[in-house]
């Protein structure tokens, strides 16, 4: 089987680990504006320090986190880990969020050119670096009128040396689609995975050559196969009992019956040919298109080895891409697979 090692970011020429490791779940806890969690519960900062490492001896040069993870504390944790790496490393956060550091509480958004300067700043000081690779739009939403200035700032910090590069996080397809077309966006950072496929996004990243950067590839977790029908998540992980609206793999603590039942139907195709169940789900992602740059997320070393054991693999076959499909149902695609 032939592995899968890189991926250019955009038009850039940037070249990415063909896997990228989402720091979200390292930053801790968080408060979302409803009081709800929005973090992934207590965290082991030497454990992630480890993990981070580990990744980067595994030949992973890919890592993507954002200011408001932990209100700050992902950033500072991933700063201090690279210290010494960084000029083999791509980079990526976000902004867009305001929060409260000490509270560990999101307080708002702004997306105002001002705001984004201060907001870039101040990562570049936790990051402990002086420049983002990969600087991400952290808003589900905005108006157009309001992305012009954005797209504006944006150029300003990258011809400024600031940022190399920047994209938007959203799966909001047609603004994603008004996004490339009026800026140099590189990338878009978007849900996918097995699951849950977004055709749309995957077109627009395709058609306009950005990078398709894939978060919830492991479905928050449910992908790994380690969950059942009985499982319950503690209170202070995003996923439990008082988890927000939007969360659809995991409800009032439990993993989603409907989703459960749906891993169900193709696990052993996912864990075929040697791999993990975890590795068959990345398979899936680099097959499903020559943009994507899946970014699991972790909080141990052994998730990570797990994680990058899925690139000696490399992208599934389209025979199992066709099971997968008759499976669960025809999604009208077309899977491209690297050589």
């Amino acid at each position: 089987m032939k592995g899968i090692k890189q991926r250019t970011l955009g038009k850039t020429g940037i070249r990415t680990s063909s896997l990228g490791m989402g720091c979200w779940a390292i930053g801790g806890v968080l408060l979302d504006l409803q009081g709800k969690q929005s973090g992934y519960g207590t965290v082991n900062d030497e454990e992630s320090i480890k993990a981070i490492h580990r990744a980067i001896d595994l030949g992973i040069n890919f890592f993507d986190t954002a200011d408001v993870y932990g209100a700050g504390h992902g950033e500072r944790i991933l700063g201090k880990a690279i210290k010494g790496h960084r000029d083999d490393l791509v980079v990526s956060t976000k902004f867009g969020n305001v929060f409260n550091e000490e509270k560990k509480v999101i307080t708002g958004e702004n997306y105002s050119s001002k705001y984004i300067r201060t907001a870039c700043e101040a990562s570049l000081k936790r990051l402990n670096t002086d420049y983002i690779d990969l600087y991400h739009l952290h808003s589900w939403s905005v108006l157009k009128s309001s992305l012009k200035p954005i797209i504006a700032t944006l150029d300003d910090l990258k011809e400024e040396g600031m940022i190399k590069a920047y994209g938007w996080s959203t799966d909001l397809h047609d603004l994603a689609k008004y996004f490339v077309e009026n800026s140099k966006a590189a990338s878009i950072q978007h849900e996918l995975n097995v699951l849950h496929d977004t055709k749309e996004l995957i077109d627009i990243c395709e058609e306009y050559d950005v990078s398709s950067i894939n978060r919830t590839v492991l479905a928050m977790g449910l992908l790994t196969g380690k969950y059942t029908a009985g499982s319950s998540i503690p209170e202070n992980d995003v996923r439990g009992p008082h988890s927000p609206e939007w969360l659809k793999y995991f409800k009032q603590g439990r993993p989603d019956f409907e989703w459960l039942k749906k891993l169900e139907m193709i696990k052993d195709i996912l864990a075929s040919d040697g791999r993990t169940i975890v590795q068959g789900a990345l398979a899936w992602v680099w097959a499903r298109s020559d943009k994507t740059v899946p970014i699991p997320g972790f909080k141990t070393v052994k998730q990570v080895e797990e994680n990058v054991g899925a690139m000696e693999f490399g992208p599934m076959s389209m025979d199992q891409m066709k099971q997968i499909n008759e499976v669960l149902g025809d999604r009208n695609f077309i899977y491209t697979s690297e050589d």
